[in-house]
């Protein structure tokens, strides 16, 4: 098995977000993705995370969903950088083109385009018992609606949910100062029936 946490600047990453190392380290950890699964990523930006999971799900395959043909390009190379085959990229705006893809062991959600629910429907039709969400939200609104759907679906799910802040420290002169990264909410959701 492959290192985890790819250093950033060893992705190719054009104008298209990035999940930060240390966010993909802690996403990868929630989603306890082991060398067989099925792994979603839907909002995949340059593909980071996907590649991280192609890379612990060594015989088992990584679906993503990115709409941004900029991103679907940024993915395509970084598989090559990588060496990374057990990748399939679609372009589409989730929801659509979900249908396509296999159930999975574990789903990310680094994107969700305000089709937060609908998302979480179609993964919960196909994320097998067991399973995994994990969630990464930047906004507050975005956790708001993902805590207020587990709410909805304690039934099926169980949650918990952090807030991670990183600070890097950055040379300016004869100092180190904390340069900081956004805050980022990661909400994993496990799926018990």
């Amino acid at each position: 098995m492959a290192f985890l946490g790819i250093p950033d600047e060893e992705f190719i990453r054009g104008k298209v977000p990035m999940t930060k190392q240390e966010i993909r380290v802690l996403t990868m950890v929630k989603a306890q993705i082991s060398k067989d699964d099925i792994v979603w990523d839907i909002g995949a930006g340059t593909g980071s995370l996907s590649i991280e999971a192609a890379r612990i799900a060594e015989n088992g395959h990584v679906y993503s969903i990115e709409r941004n043909p900029e991103g679907i390009e940024l993915i395509k190379r970084n598989m090559e950088k990588f060496g990374v085959t057990n990748l399939t990229t679609i372009e589409a705006e989730a929801p659509e083109g979900m249908d396509s893809m296999p159930d999975c062991d574990a789903a990310i959600i680094g994107g969700s385009g305000r089709h937060l629910e609908p998302i979480l429907d179609k993964i919960d039709a196909h994320l097998k018992t067991g399973g995994r969400i994990v969630l990464n939200c930047i906004t507050i609104q975005t956790l708001s609606s993902c805590l207020e759907y587990m709410r909805k679906h304690k039934d099926r799910f169980t949650y918990e949910a952090m807030q991670v802040q990183v600070n890097r420290l950055e040379a300016v002169g004869p100092y180190d100062m904390a340069k900081a990264i956004n805050p980022i909410y990661i909400v994993t959701c496990k799926k018990f029936k």
